[in-house]
């Protein structure tokens, strides 16, 4: 059918108003590719996992003989030759139905173990793994307290809830000190966590003198191990003693999405949570394959009762067609090349490039003749080690935000020099908080992160010349330090 005659409804010029109004701003969101021979400082596939030749082979092998055992010749019955053995392009409906199998099952028990935790079950993305969670768990009267910058599959699944509150705390500020006021990003829009949790304890001892069968409502803290567009990484030795000291440890439960730190940190990549040896101070963990795993699909680690409770609760389990089984083969595959530590130098590559471009970026800020708001850094916060002891240590993840005022000019210029960084803006970032987000890889060079310097330097510069740009607040250049 011609454009000509397709027929326009009032919806339609609804719809087209609102794409008009966000057009206007700037904001619009399109569909791209990414031009071949370009070099990539985009996507999350932080270990080059889904392009490594050894993996791919792997997982074709591991298609091939399931396929050839699939398909081998049996005894027919008396109707006619037997139902082959294993469905390889789907998995047959939902997984309470057809869609579970012996492997996705073992697959389960496989990943809990890695990752040190009781168990496990896989849901098709991350995304429905939080829904699915944050939508079930928590009971009426709940309440779930979560940073401020918390992944939007948090807040879909908060959305859904039957919780009675839904409680932001300041981005990575468990504690109100003049520190981390001056660090904070939130600009004082919220308060910090243990000034939260205090709040929620006094509304808890109210309830308890005005009820005497008083059941206590049950909390719920929720953050990422790495956050996906500042890259920085939670601050879970504090947010876990905050917790204990004000709740006992009783009825508040932590929650962590790892989909950003599952492959990158800590011993064989297992996580945040294990690298700080809080597995069991955890309640749950939502880990995501789409990332540095290079595959798709997610899983929730937690206990047998609530890996029983989300089979019967969590609609985006019980709704939702299972996934087949080359998806598992994927997961299955590239879990292997972790586990038996074929991966560690593709890690270890991945930590000197995240080092060089953290040093040539904190270089180019030193020699810029002035600062400005067309270039600044995050702060590298340290995160302390253990519950144990005030060892600090300072975690380098592959996601570096560069925050500029012009960030679709910025991320143009580079595009056009064959180098893939994205522009993030608002809403998917606070209004001020605009940038490119430079996402490492193991198969990234180091020529590769030298030309990329040079070519944001160039920019820079070439804005600088032009006369735009503010000069940067002291706020600003403070914030700039690695």
């Amino acid at each position: 059918m011609s454009a000509e005659k397709i027929h326009t409804t009032s919806l339609d010029i609804i719809l087209s108003e609102a794409l008009t109004r966000r057009r206007s701003k700037n904001r619009l969101r399109q569909l791209t590719t990414v031009p071949p021979g370009t070099a990539d400082f985009s996507s999350n596939d932080y270990l080059s996992l889904s392009s490594h030749p050894e993996v791919q082979r792997a997982f074709l092998d591991r298609l091939y003989v399931l396929h050839a055992i699939s398909t081998s010749p049996e005894e027919p019955t008396l109707t006619g030759p037997t139902r082959p053995l294993l469905n390889l392009l789907g998995s047959g409906g939902s997984r309470l139905l057809d869609g579970n199998s012996d492997t996705a099952e073992a697959l389960e028990k496989r990943i809990a173990a890695f990752h040190h935790a009781p168990a496990g079950l896989l849901f098709n993305s991350a995304m429905d793994a939080n829904v699915g969670l944050l939508s079930s768990v928590p009971q009426p009267g709940d309440v779930i307290v979560y940073d401020e910058l918390i992944h939007a599959s948090v807040h879909d699944g908060m959305r859904l809830s039957r919780a009675g509150e839904r409680i932001p705390f300041a981005h990575n500020r468990v504690y109100a000190t003049l520190e981390s006021e001056v660090q904070s990003s939130s600009h004082d829009k919220h308060d910090s966590l243990e000034r939260v949790l205090l709040d929620v304890k006094e509304q808890e001892e109210n309830r308890s003198q005005q009820s005497a069968s008083g059941t206590p409502r049950q909390i719920f803290i929720v953050v990422e191990g790495v956050y996906s567009m500042d890259g920085d990484v939670a601050p879970l030795v504090d947010v876990v003693e905050c917790l204990e000291r004000i709740f006992g440890g009783e009825n508040a439960h932590i929650i962590v999405d790892e989909a950003h730190s599952v492959g990158v940190v800590g011993d064989c990549g297992r996580g945040l949570v294990s690298h700080l040896g809080l597995e069991d101070r955890v309640w749950a963990r939502v880990l995501g394959f789409g990332k540095a795993m290079g595959c798709s699909g997610g899983i929730v680690l937690c206990s047998p009762t609530t890996r029983d409770y989300l089979i019967n609760y969590a609609r985006t389990l019980v709704y939702t067609t299972m996934m087949p089984f080359p998806s598992l083969a994927n997961i299955e595959t590239t879990y292997n090349y972790v586990i038996f530590g074929q991966a560690k130098p593709l890690l270890d590559n991945l930590q000197r490039l995240i080092q060089c471009t953290h040093e040539g970026l904190q270089s180019l800020y030193d020699r810029l003749p002035r600062k400005t708001d067309l270039f600044r850094l995050h702060t590298i916060a340290t995160t302390r080690t253990s519950l144990d002891d005030r060892q600090v240590e300072k975690v380098l993840t592959p996601v570096i935000p560069v925050l500029t005022t012009r960030p679709r000019s910025l991320a143009s210029y580079c595009q056009e020099k064959k180098l893939m960084v994205r522009p993030i803006v608002a809403p998917t970032v606070p209004k001020g908080q605009e940038r490119i987000r430079i996402c490492l890889h193991a198969a990234n060079n180091m020529d590769e992160v030298k030309t990329l310097i040079q070519t944001v330097e160039e920019w820079v510069l070439g804005q600088l010349a032009h006369g735009n740009g503010r000069e940067g607040s002291e706020t600003q250049n403070q914030n700039a330090k690695l």
